[in-house]
């Protein structure tokens, strides 16, 4: 079953839950048969939802590219990192332009461009070139004006309370 129509999704905003959301809208593409190519970027922990995610192997592609490593020691990223960063992207280009796939999630590709993992442009050609029946997912803060015009629904997750702030680091099963 393939979508009549794909729209282009953006979660961002300081607040939690844009990598939620997005697996979120994985788990019920997944509940429905389609196809899903989850690339993150950044993101090299092991979280939990990765783990059920691959449980789904035969209707999921689960790629992880890249850490945030750099950021911690206020560096920045290697050429090595940007060299695998950029083969992520290129790689889920191709994923998206196969048709194999009905939702494409490029997770954390939103504060890899702030990052100056990704340019700005390289990523608004990815959303140009989009077929038309696929849903593409966007997430990370940082989000530039020109994704933003780009974007038919736009998600600004927004901080307001939270317990990090109190000291809490990230619980097992909540977080990560």
């Amino acid at each position: 079953m393939k979508l009549p129509r794909g729209y282009i999704q953006v979660y961002t905003g300081n607040g939690k839950g844009k990598t939620t959301a997005a697996i979120g809208l994985a788990v019920r593409a997944l509940g429905h048969g389609f196809r899903v190519y989850f690339a993150q970027f950044m993101k090299n922990f092991p979280y939990g939802e990765l783990e059920i995610l691959r449980r789904f192997a035969s209707h999921l592609v689960l790629k992880n590219w890249g850490n945030d490593t750099f950021v911690f020691k206020k560096q920045p990223p290697s050429a090595e990192l940007v060299s695998e960063m950029q083969k992520g992207l290129s790689q889920a280009r191709e994923a998206m332009l196969s048709l194999n796939y009905d939702l494409v999630i490029l997770d954390e590709v939103l504060v890899s461009i702030y990052f100056k993992l990704f340019t700005i442009d390289q990523v608004v050609d990815f959303l140009k070139v989009k077929p038309a029946n696929v849903e593409l997912v966007l997430t990370g803060r940082y989000c530039p004006q020109e994704i933003l015009e780009l974007a038919d629904l736009v998600t600004n997750m927004e901080e307001i309370k939270h317990y990090y702030q109190r000291g809490v680091s990230a619980r097992k099963g909540i977080e990560n």
